[in-house]
């Protein structure tokens, strides 16, 4: 097997070129040569030049695949058309039957749109994606396990690369856009007086006896942090040695530890869920391998779905943005020696019984569960969350963090979060979250539009719905932020994530839901 991650120089790039008649050698060639150097990429790295079939003869273009020392490779333009793009052009579409003949060539048998379509102005346009090893992308039949990706049905997603800024401002919404894997919830409300739906934190947190814990720990500032109390406490909670334990500033920075010092030549990602961990993976200079969950199966996760050369493996329990507990017994499955298993239950407290949780398990190979305390305390702006691993691992993840990176008050948070009281407290939070969750579901369920994923049980809850983007920009006039659902991979423009509520605010949510969904023209053919 080879290493998943691409080799410098390797030639993974396909340049998808759309060209009206005529369009000169030089054009098209110079187009090409000035696209893949503003970013920052190298013309030896071009492994075909890809367009529509009715282009297939046309000289600029089979010129400068020539130049290239490339093949021109083509497809129909039904095909082009099943592609999502992030720049769909009328013209285009009425000229040669795709709405991009650039992007959508680009991406057809590509992963990655590194480079949108430019070139608008003159006679042709370009767009640059990049391949990643079959490894790296299983895309599963149900029941069935493989490294080599296979076609679904449908169009085909994108994604945009992980680490590069976003082409466009984060209060636009972009129906078309891949996942953005850097896009979070706290982006849809941010500087916005909106009732919130987008972002899982419980609401009316932290608690006032929470809050005074914290103040308390501000007269020690001066002193450097120390998490001895609060590591054991967490070992406590837990009925784990203390050796078991690292404090970390929330699971985002656990996700960046097991990036960069664990050792993993082929990491896979169970999709749809939190987008942190891959993203985590790839600033790390990791290829990153996904396997979806397929809505036809409740996002249920098969664990003969995961490769077996996978040696570190990611999901989520209960999984954002799902909402889907997954059971235990089945996620042990994928656990063997020489493979990592991460299980994020950053939303278990929020489950009853906290049943399905792995975190005190020590039984179980490679076995890393991640905790936060931010989502049920309300504690998102100070950052804490702690990693349960064996000792070993623990070890590890510790050498890379930064000198004191858990503060003082939120190593007081942590210490007085793992108290009976703070137990007993979140306990009757999930019970209330499980009934306000179900009023919610009803109420969806009155939608013909709109299709719920039933088997939630997290606080938040998946919806689908045609014309989600318009739906969504609706409910933000009505005063509504919802989080929307394509930047998940596996997930797609018609994917809402709404987070659950109390039920005065969830009646008050379903109005303005009907309101929207009233409010929205019909659509008419060309």
């Amino acid at each position: 097997m080879t290493t998943p991650t691409p080799e410098p120089g390797a030639r993974n790039l396909v340049v998808g070129v759309g060209a009206r008649r005529g369009a000169p050698l030089d054009e098209v060639l110079g187009l090409i040569e000035e696209t893949l150097r503003g970013a920052g990429l190298r013309t030896a790295d071009v492994v075909e030049v890809a367009t529509v079939d009715a282009k297939a003869d046309e000289p600029g273009i089979v010129g400068a695949a020539a130049r290239l020392g490339v093949p021109v490779v083509t497809y129909p333009a039904a095909a082009l058309a099943g592609v999502r793009v992030p720049n769909p052009s009328d013209a285009a579409d009425m000229a040669v039957g795709t709405p991009s003949v650039a992007e959508a060539a680009a991406l057809i048998e590509a992963d990655e749109l590194v480079v949108e379509k430019s070139g608008g102005k003159g006679l042709a346009t370009c767009a640059v994606a990049r391949r990643f090893p079959a490894v790296l992308t299983p895309f599963p039949v149900s029941g069935e396990k493989t490294s080599t990706p296979l076609v679904t049905e449908g169009p085909r997603p994108f994604t945009m690369t992980a680490m590069n800024p976003p082409t466009h401002p984060p209060t636009r919404d972009i129906e078309s856009a891949g996942p953005d894997l850097r896009h979070h919830g706290d982006a849809e409300v941010r500087g916005e007086n909106l009732t919130d739906l987008a972002v899982n934190v419980r609401t009316h947190t932290p608690p006032e006896w929470l809050r005074q814990r914290i103040a308390a720990s501000l007269v020690s500032l001066a002193a450097y942090p120390d998490g001895t109390s609060a590591r054991a406490a967490v070992a406590e909670r837990h009925g784990l040695p203390v050796e078991r334990v690292l404090l970390t500033a929330g699971a985002a920075e656990a996700f960046v530890l097991i990036a960069r010092a664990l050792p993993a030549r082929c990491p896979v990602v169970v999709h749809p869920q939190f987008t942190e961990p891959e993203a985590a993976l790839r600033a790390a200079g990791h290829g990153v391998g996904r396997v979806l969950l397929r809505e036809e199966d409740g996002f249920r996760l098969d664990p003969a779905a995961v490769p077996d050369e996978a040696d570190l493996v990611v999901v989520g329990n209960p999984t954002n943005p799902t909402s889907v507990l997954h059971p235990a017994a089945l996620l042990e499955r994928l656990a063997r020696p020489g493979r990592t298993l991460v299980v994020d239950e950053a939303f278990m407290d929020v489950v009853p019984g906290e049943r399905e949780a792995l975190c005190g398990r020590t039984d179980i190979p490679g076995l890393v569960v991640l905790r936060s305390l931010t989502k049920t305390w309300g504690l998102a702006g100070l950052r804490i969350g702690y990693v349960l691993a064996d000792p070993e691992t623990v070890a590890l993840l510790a050498e890379a963090q930064p000198l004191w990176p858990v503060s003082s008050p939120a190593l007081a948070a942590a210490e007085a979060c793992m108290e009976p009281r703070a137990l007993v407290e979140a306990a009757e939070a999930a019970d209330r979250i499980t009934v306000d969750r179900a009023h919610l579901l009803a109420g969806l369920a009155e939608f013909s539009e709109v299709r719920a994923v039933e088997e939630a049980r997290g606080p938040f809850v998946l919806v689908q719905l045609e014309r989600a983007a318009e739906i969504r920009e609706r409910l933000r006039l009505l005063g509504f932020a919802a989080r929307r659902g394509d930047t998940f991979p596996g997930l797609g423009p018609q994917w809402l994530r709404l987070a659950v509520r109390d039920r005065a605010t969830t009646n008050r949510f379903l109005q303005a839901l009907d309101q929207a969904v009233q409010a929205l023209p019909a659509r008419t053919g060309r």
